[in-house]
């Protein structure tokens, strides 16, 4: 009888134990919310639940009602809803975020021990405390770094995934994970320590993982990893993320010259000069390195003197891209500033000196074929046509054979210049080299241009062969089919040359080319009433070589 009573007794006294609250519950139930996220529409997404880990708004959950969403709150047990501002890091395979809400917070403490195997756990519930649910940790696996993913003896009840897994101090061991199955009697959590690590670094900014949200992305923590987002978002987001961005990261430094460079480069893309201005005076100021911010401001005059200078701001030109410049290279003797100094001086039309500052280079390690071509552009416009060919072989010789794209259009200009200087067959041996290049993009231009550059050299095979690509490529520009008749009447195929013009009238019945070249070529054969008779069409067409023509042949 005693026996039996005492198993009742230790029966009972283990029923109000498993129903007794630990003494932390009160405290801990305030620091738990629910998380709802929304469309661009407006639209509900999801709804999750969370907890918060720091006292400036730093909560973590679990990621997946976050894509696809434009915004999203969180509401504590106290009814107060919180907006969520950040993303602060994001982890697709644990379906994990930490971000920031507006306002302070009450966070939950994180357990740096792992729980041991079979201690007692418990589920801390958004509200709902009467009877919290417990359980018994199976087994501690360890993933990156030292965080644990914990099995648990328990069967989770309904709309609790990531809410935190609780030790016996009060302690967060972890955000619940979405079951396999409702009535699984094993449920796992995932470390609360590694969703309070997560964060966002510079180079991670434009992971695909975090373009699946379109709420803000916290900037990181460290200057240069924020700066390193900051460069690579400058030319891959949008021009209002971007804008934000830049303005969250003056925020954040203040003392960092960086985001008033940004800044100032959006202002000038905007015509605020005045606003640009300020900004890179500050950055000037709060520069420890003053000689990049002088460099920078030189970079932004000259760039809005380029491409704007329809609209002029007073004490913006290109001396006071000079000046400030100048200036850098005063303070720190770099060749990348020099190179500037000869772009702007260049673009002063001061190009004996600028020619001297680019052969300077040419003996520094920015030696390149940019820099050389710049020389020779230099002399072209001084009209030493013999140092400019020079200075263009050289741009060439920075290459080697076989070609890759990027020589392309340094031979094009080689090309140019050689043809412009009477050397016609040089200039085609350019013209191969270029074409074999960019076999996929040359177009009928391309080959009406060496047409023309083969009639040069006398190459008159290759120039109808090349007449015949641009028609290929185009059939419809009846300037080709002028030229080509043109040809053939100069290698005497008169008769091909007829029926060329006559291509030519079917396309355009009112261009006097067609009627010129057809006049011409069947007087050269003995027709002549048929061919005065073109002739004088293409005259009353306006041609002012028919009547030449006329008069020979009349």
């Amino acid at each position: 009888m005693k026996k039996w009573l005492l198993i009742l007794f230790l029966c009972h006294l283990s029923l109000v134990t498993a129903l007794a609250q630990p003494a932390w519950v009160k405290k801990a139930t305030k620091s738990v919310f629910t998380l709802k996220t929304f469309a661009p529409d407006g639209s509900m997404i999801a709804s999750s639940n969370g907890f918060f880990t720091g006292s400036n708004g730093e909560a973590v959950s679990n990621y997946a009602p976050f894509k696809g969403a434009a915004s999203a709150v969180v509401i504590d047990p106290q009814g107060k809803e919180m907006q969520v501002v950040s993303i602060i890091g994001v982890n697709d395979m644990y379906d994990v975020v930490k971000f920031r809400v507006s306002g302070k917070t009450q966070p939950l403490p994180l357990a740096s021990v792992t729980a041991a195997t079979n201690s007692q756990v418990w589920l801390l519930p958004f509200r709902e405390i009467k009877n919290l649910k417990t359980g018994r940790i199976r087994k501690a696996e360890t993933f990156q770094d030292g965080y644990d993913y914990y099995t648990v003896a328990m069967t989770m009840p309904d709309n609790t995934v990531s809410c935190p897994l609780m030790n016996e101090a009060g302690e967060v061991l972890g955000l619940m994970q979405q079951p396999a199955s409702p009535n699984d009697t094993l449920s796992y959590a995932v470390s609360a320590r590694f969703a309070d690590s997560l964060r966002i670094s510079g180079f991670g900014m434009s992971e695909a993982t975090l373009q699946l949200t379109q709420i803000k992305k916290e900037l990181p923590a460290d200057v240069r990893e924020a700066t390193i987002a900051l460069y690579l978002n400058s030319t891959s987001a949008d021009s209002i993320t971007f804008a934000t961005m830049v303005n969250d990261f003056i925020y954040q430094f203040p003392k960092s010259p960086e985001g008033y460079t940004y800044r100032a480069q959006i202002e000038t893309s905007g015509g605020d000069f005045a606003a640009a201005e300020r900004d890179m005076e500050q950055a000037i100021r709060v520069a420890e390195q003053k000689d990049e911010a002088h460099y920078s401001y030189a970079r932004l005059i000259y760039n809005k003197e380029i491409f704007q200078s329809h609209h002029p701001y007073a004490g913006w030109n290109f001396d006071k891209a000079l000046s400030e410049v100048r200036t850098a290279y005063g303070l720190n003797p770099l060749a990348s500033y020099r190179q500037m100094e000869a772009d702007i001086l260049y673009a002063q039309q001061k190009y004996e000196e600028a020619g001297n500052i680019y052969l300077d280079l040419t003996k520094t390690e920015l030696r390149s074929a940019e820099v050389f071509f710049s020389a020779a552009r230099c002399k072209e416009m001084l009209k030493d046509t013999t140092t400019m060919l020079a200075l263009m072989d050289s741009t060439l010789s920075m290459f080697s054979r076989p070609y890759l794209k990027e020589t392309a259009p340094y031979l094009w200009a080689r090309a140019l210049a050689r043809r412009s200087a009477g050397k016609p067959r040089e200039a085609i041996s350019d013209m191969n080299d270029y074409e074999e290049l960019m076999k996929a993009t040359v177009n009928d231009n391309f080959y009406y241009i060496r047409h023309q550059t083969d009639i040069e050299g006398r190459l008159y095979q290759q120039a109808l062969n090349d007449i015949d690509k641009a028609i290929q490529i185009n059939p419809q520009e009846t300037l080709y089919y002028a030229e080509k008749a043109s040809l053939l009447i100069r290698v005497g195929l008169y008769a091909e040359a007829a029926e060329t013009a006559k291509e030519c009238i079917s396309l355009a019945a009112d261009n006097s080319d067609g009627y010129l070249f057809l006049g011409l070529s069947q007087c050269l054969q003995g027709q002549k009433s048929e061919g005065l008779q073109n002739l004088r069409k293409a005259k009353e067409l306006g041609d002012i070589q028919a009547d030449a023509l006329i008069e020979k042949y009349q």
